[in-house]
């Protein structure tokens, strides 16, 4: 899966929140928001799982 690199600007309050929950989770701080937008995707319904690998996005997330 090729991956696209674009700005996300956030404000410190959400960046320092992100940093322990990913610290917490043993994340790179992108690994979190790719994991946390999987999630959101996968129980909305708008991300169908196709592939072993998505169905565990633990798997080369990129942490």
């Amino acid at each position: 899966m090729a991956k696209k690199a674009f700005a996300l600007r956030l404000d410190e309050a959400m960046l320092s929140a992100l940093q322990r929950f990913a610290d917490d989770e043993f994340r790179s701080i992108n690994g979190q928001i790719e994991y946390l937008l999987h999630e959101a995707l996968k129980k909305s319904g708008r991300l169908p799982v196709t592939k072993k690998a998505d169905a565990d996005p633990d798997n080369g997330a990129g942490s």
